[in-house]
This record gives structure tokens, sequence and C-alpha cells, in this order.
């Protein structure tokens, strides 16, 4: 058995995979429902209003956002950034464009250090057939 510290409230609890205990986890869900149902009833509020009428700060709204548990409808007042170029998104924290442009840089960084390994390969294989011969 797995004894770890949650990481919201401190007290010591049987690790179940996830970093916080069966108590936070449940008053987070419970947070989350609150605001989902308040957002699907009046898609009109602005993240002010939201976190009023349910009791959830602000942080936590934004923290369900981000996580992708909650998508902001077109013509919401609700307002989240692409943290890359700050363009608004309706859920998560990169735009599309971003997402797509930093899978190509991630890419090609890989297929350079891919290309640098082989080569280093083929030097000291090559290095390798120079010592054998010289014997």
């Amino acid at each position: 058995m797995n004894i770890k510290n949650c990481k919201k409230c401190g007290k010591i609890y049987s690790y179940d995979g996830f970093d916080n205990c069966y108590a936070c986890r449940n008053e987070e869900n419970d947070m989350y429902q609150k605001v989902r149902e308040y957002i699907y009833d009046n898609s009109n509020a602005d993240i002010n209003k939201v976190s009023q009428a349910t009791e959830v700060p602000k942080k936590k709204i934004l923290e369900f956002l981000r996580q992708g548990k909650l998508e902001i409808k077109e013509g919401s007042n609700l307002i989240l950034d692409c943290e890359r170029c700050e363009k608004p998104i309706s859920s998560g924290r990169f735009c599309d464009k971003c997402i797509n442009e930093m899978d190509m840089e991630l890419k090609g960084v890989l297929r350079e250090d891919k290309l640098k390994k082989e080569e280093e390969q083929r030097y000291r294989n090559a290095n390798k057939l120079n010592v054998k011969n010289r014997r």
C-alpha cells in the first residue's frame, strides 16, 4: 500500500493514482458541476458572475478551462487566451494554430536529433573500422 499526503489539504491518504485525496477530488468535482451547470443555464455570464453565483474561485474556473473540462461557447463573455499567441480560445492552453506549430517544431527537433545520432554512430563505426585495419 502506497501512502501519500494530499497536495491540496495535506492529509495522509492511500495513494490511488491521484495527487489529491478522495474528499478533495469530490470537492473539486462538486465545484466543476456547479460551474458547468451555471454556464449551461447562463451562457452569457462573465467569469466574475460565474464565480460569484457558484462560489467557485475564478482561478479554479480558469483551471477547468485550461484542463479542457469546460469549453467556452461562441459569443460567451468568458475569456481564455492562448498561452503562446494570446488569441482567444474556447478551452485548453493553446490555439489550434500554435498546437500545430509546436508539433511541427518538436518533430523538426526530433528529426534533427535522430540525424545527429545516426551521424555520430556512423562516425564511431568508421573509427572502429580504422582501428581494426591498423592492427
